[in-house]
């Protein structure tokens, strides 16, 4: 330990390089916080970067508004077909689990009606 008087040059220099390493860390936390706090559900949607997510932002002025859009009127905004029904099926799982279980149900119909014809 370098024992310093406190009102040396060196110390203000020390307590100077202190503080720059202090701002720097808060900085860079504040940063690392505020890019994980903006997440939306359109991140992670394969094709849908940050200008498509914007237009579709900018169209339907909420999240609710997409949720409601179907797949023609979300690609009337410049997003691919495939991209569109990706967006669907992200913002709305509960409907896909839906036609899902209709689309087996029909199958299932289908299947028993031939079993009765036999």
């Amino acid at each position: 330990m370098v024992e310093l008087s406190r009102n040396s040059q060196e110390f203000f220099l020390l307590q100077r390089i202190q503080d720059e390493v202090h701002r720097f860390a808060i900085t860079f936390h504040r940063q690392l916080r505020s890019k994980n706090s903006f997440s939306s559900q359109l991140d992670g949607i394969e094709g849908l970067g940050p200008k498509r997510k914007q237009n579709l932002m900018k169209h339907f002025k909420s999240l609710t508004k997409i949720k409601e859009a179907s797949v023609d009127e979300i690609v009337e905004v410049g997003v691919p077909r495939a991209v569109a029904e990706a967006v669907q099926r992200k913002l709305n799982p509960q409907e896909e689990e839906e036609l899902a279980q209709v689309a087996e149900e029909r199958v299932d119909y289908q299947t028993e009606g031939e079993h009765n014809e036999s």
